[in-house]
């Protein structure tokens, strides 16, 4: 049985190490030169010969998760008296795991997949090696999409934005915060990263403004700068209208706004299509149902990323290469249209149809029962649920916190 994976980060290491498990030998085909996928930071932005920078590393990066709930289940990231730690360590993490299952000799570098198509039983990977410029096809039995989805910026659409006159820059591309040295900056967007990058830029900006939508979080917890305005209503030459009627102006516009789900190699008959960013059709968040040979891992976001994506692993593996079958594609379709019916009623939008948060537990369980495997560790739930709370209670310091696994079930702050 052939297995294609596309991509080495932390989705496609785990995919890999989980293969092999199975007996199963893998091609991996990763387009930089080196293991980590987001995680390794990259100065260039926009693109480099014709190909997009993926990387969204920007300097000095510190996660906003603690590292006890950022590895593997069974494969954990290294003693570290911090919590809180830089993305040089999760890269050195990745490539020490990569190792320890000796994932590099199926790993094929500088690998630019550009298209994925069904041939009848088989997929057809056409993939450009970009060391030489030879473009190769391949052909699979099963395939894994593992690209990650931090790497296409999404843009909100704001009335007039045409006519402003000063900067712009999304998220995706900010490096370092001397970009900002004395602007007047207005960020856009209400996630863990404009909340952080607000006070970061703050540093070298003369006045950041956020603009957001999102309901109990206190000017306290942002630096001296940094103040807070309601939704934008349009824009002018100079600046922003807001929904309360004020106007400020700014030399740069900000946006922290998120990414799409993107698959720009994958062909219209694999059978994916993304509307308002819910990716179609899938089963429990990964298995392809009208072409059920193909996966997609790591979509939730708002999780334990590492610790899902090997769950979710394994659960398309029972069904690849073990004895689990699945249901039908009309029961698997059925079954996401009624989640999705009951994330409308809950008020949810068609973009958050992959964000679990707070139900990243019941969806893990789901998983496991239904592939009858080994759960995640409840522990992790709980403690990525009480570091985000921590974050937006205390966003200067959070990273102080440090944390230490009691069991299964519990975890304690040391400090």
């Amino acid at each position: 049985m052939s297995l294609c994976i596309i991509g080495a980060g932390t989705a496609g290491l785990c995919c890999a190490r989980r293969a092999l498990e199975n007996n199963q030998i893998p091609t991996v085909f990763e387009l930089s030169n080196q293991i980590g996928g987001t995680w390794v930071y990259n100065e260039n932005t926009g693109t480099v010969n014709g190909i997009d920078v993926h990387s969204s590393m920007y300097q000095n990066l510190r996660t906003n998760l603690p590292k006890e709930v950022m590895g593997f289940p069974d494969f954990e990231i290294d003693a570290n008296k911090d919590s809180y730690i830089s993305s040089q360590d999760i890269c050195l993490f990745l490539n020490r795991y990569a190792d320890h299952f000796q994932l590099r000799k199926h790993i094929k570098f500088q690998s630019y997949v550009l298209r994925v198509l069904k041939k009848k039983d088989k997929w057809q990977v056409l993939v450009k090696n970009l060391l030489t410029n030879s473009m190769k096809y391949y052909y699979f039995d099963k395939i894994l999409i593992a690209n990650g989805h931090y790497h296409t910026p999404n843009y909100i659409q704001i009335p007039n934005a045409n006519l402003f006159r000063g900067d712009y820059m999304h998220s995706h591309d900010y490096r370092k915060s001397d970009v900002f040295q004395g602007k007047r900056v207005l960020v856009i967007g209400g996630g863990p990263s404009a909340l952080d990058l607000s006070n970061i830029i703050s540093k070298s900006a003369k006045e950041v403004t956020l603009s957001h939508h999102l309901e109990g979080i206190s000017n306290s917890i942002f630096l001296e700068n940094v103040s807070t305005k309601p939704d934008v209503r349009e824009l002018n030459e100079n600046g922003a209208y807001f929904v309360d009627g004020s106007y400020k102006e700014f030399d740069t516009i900000f946006y922290c706004t998120g990414y799409k789900y993107s698959f720009p190699f994958l062909s219209i008959n694999a059978g994916i299509y993304v509307e308002d960013n819910w990716v179609q059709m899938l089963y429990k968040h990964c298995i392809n149902i009208r072409n059920p040979t193909m996966a997609l891992i790591g979509l939730p976001f708002y999780v334990c990323a590492a610790q899902m994506m090997d769950l979710q692993a394994r659960f398309v593996y029972s069904y690849f290469f073990g004895k689990n079958q699945l249901p039908s594609a009309k029961e698997m379709s059925e079954e996401a249209i009624r989640n999705m019916k009951n994330l409308l009623a809950q008020g949810y939008k068609k973009r958050q149809a992959h964000m679990l948060g707070n139900n990243q537990m019941e969806y893990f369980t789901e998983l496991a029962n239904a592939a009858q495997i080994e759960n995640i560790k409840p522990v992790m739930a709980k403690l990525h649920c009480e570091s985000s709370n921590l974050f937006n209670e205390n966003l200067l310091h959070f990273r102080e916190d440090i944390f230490k696994i009691i069991d299964c079930e519990t975890f304690i702050k040391v400090n």
